[in-house]
């Protein structure tokens, strides 16, 4: 069955056709790891993690690189501001090299527990200086630079078109914007491929431009060159990276070898809290340990993403966030209760099902859609094994790892734990007002409770 899906570069919805039968080349813009990653950067990798399995479930073998960003990636998206890497190092006061192994090790952690199906190859940034110094030269060689006292600046006036994604409206007069950022440079969007590195600079090389660094863009265009060739089937990342870093990874492209290096790109929208976007002035950046804080696994942030397509905003309320707990548990509970069933179900009614999930999961990733076929399957009076069967089957593109699900070791979150013994508290002080509010506050979060006479009972709704 044909997959089609939507392709920024040309804004609408394509009929995937790889470069190699039956399997895919494919690069992901992987993480900055100067920081813990927040659950808006998480929504990108589930987005990833269901774009792999949706090509797997289909039959593809994959090759997928995903970078990590050690250096070179300024405050600024453009050539702006200090090396975010640099800037943690100074903040935490330590090497970093050191603060971006501890961030990266936390960012594999999320990827784990997210139960993300990571990419063939993971490379960093900063083992990979030699390929992108190779690269520039190349660009260099080609006529696409020009060279300032610190800087090589890749030149888009040599381009056809400047903004083939983001279509922008490129202005070769704007003097003022440009004297703002640097008076050296020629245009507007002309950006940085190598910076000379002032002398309290930690993070440098030697090269053919002395001590010095890549600019942020070089390292995916360099790196996926390494690894997939001048063109690969798809490109991934958040609709931020369309007007700067992914123009340039074209442009870079085109400079190098004269080739736009993906088929196709693919973006995933913002995440939104509360309908306001995330930020750390209105204290509303929320990673999955401070979700674990409240009470939600990492797979329930997981199963609220489900409830959004990927290029819509998703809106993420506590409110949500507790239907998608909820949902995450009726998932469970009614798997276990077709594994455990005795019955038979036809095998047109099987087929009929699986035809619906994959019309939605080909149809650029409908997992909205995917997931009402599963709740169908769920729901039905049937209670078979061959559902729970066809269940795990889906469970490959869900990712929610229901074959390891065990429901002995199903354990009441620490969060539940204190508001019962704050209940049992009230109920000894005969508080029954309050002994009523802490019960609808544990049945909002998923819980029932029954008061007998040796204590109370409680169980997952």
């Amino acid at each position: 069955m044909k997959i089609n899906i939507y392709s920024t570069l040309t804004k609408q919805k394509e009929e995937l056709r790889s470069i190699n039968k039956n399997k895919i080349l494919m690069y992901s813009c992987g993480p900055t790891v100067y920081y813990f990653a927040h659950i808006g950067n998480l929504r990108a990798y589930l987005f990833m993690d269901s774009l792999r399995r949706v090509l797997k479930y289909n039959g593809y073998k994959l090759k997928h690189v995903m970078n990590i960003t050690d250096v070179g990636h300024l405050v600024s998206d453009a050539d702006e501001g200090e090396d975010k890497m640099m800037k943690a190092a100074r903040l935490e006061n330590k090497d970093p090299f050191a603060i971006a192994d501890f961030y990266t090790k936390a960012f594999m952690e999320d990827m784990g527990k997210l139960n993300i199906d990571l990419p063939e190859i993971i490379a960093r940034a900063t083992e990979h200086i030699e390929c992108m110094e190779d690269y520039v030269k190349q660009i260099i060689k080609n006529g696409y630079t020009y060279q300032t006292e610190n800087t090589i600046y890749f030149d888009t006036s040599k381009l056809d078109k400047y903004g083939v994604l983001s279509n922008k409206n490129v202005k070769e007069d704007d003097t003022e914007a440009r004297i703002d950022v640097d008076p050296n440079k020629k245009h507007l969007n002309d950006f940085a491929l190598w910076i000379k590195a002032p002398e309290n600079h930690l993070m440098k090389w030697d090269s053919f431009f002395g001590k010095s660094y890549p600019g942020w863009h070089l390292e995916c265009s360099a790196m996926g060159h390494k690894y997939l060739g001048e063109e690969f089937d798809i490109h991934t990342g958040g609709i931020d990276h369309i007007p700067i870093h992914h123009e340039n990874e074209i442009a870079q492209g085109k400079g190098f070898c004269g080739k736009n290096p993906a088929h196709y790109w693919m973006h995933v929208e913002f995440l939104q809290v509360d309908g306001k976007k995330m930020s750390k002035s209105l204290m509303n950046l929320y990673t999955l340990e401070d979700l674990k804080q409240k009470g939600y696994e990492p797979l329930v942030y997981k199963m609220f993403n489900f409830s959004s397509h990927y290029r819509k905003k998703i809106n993420f309320t506590f409110q949500a966030m507790d239907s998608a707990k909820i949902a995450l548990t009726r998932l469970r509970e009614g798997y276990t209760k077709h594994l455990n069933g005795t019955e038979d179900i036809e095998e047109d009614k099987i087929k009929d099902y699986e035809e619906k999930f994959l019309t939605a999961i080909n149809d650029d990733l409908n997992m909205p859609v995917a997931m009402s076929v599963v709740w169908d399957v769920i729901k039905n009076p049937i209670k078979s094994k061959k559902l729970a069967k066809l269940i795990l089957k889906f469970d490959e593109v869900l990712g929610f790892d229901l074959k390891n699900y065990d429901p002995q070791e199903e354990k009441i979150p620490e969060d539940i734990v204190k508001l019962l013994e704050i209940r049992k508290k009230a109920r000894e002080n005969k508080d029954w007002a309050k002994s009523d509010e802490l019960r609808d506050i544990i049945i909002s979060k998923g819980y029932n409770i029954k008061d007998t006479k040796e204590g109370m009972e409680i169980k997952k709704i």
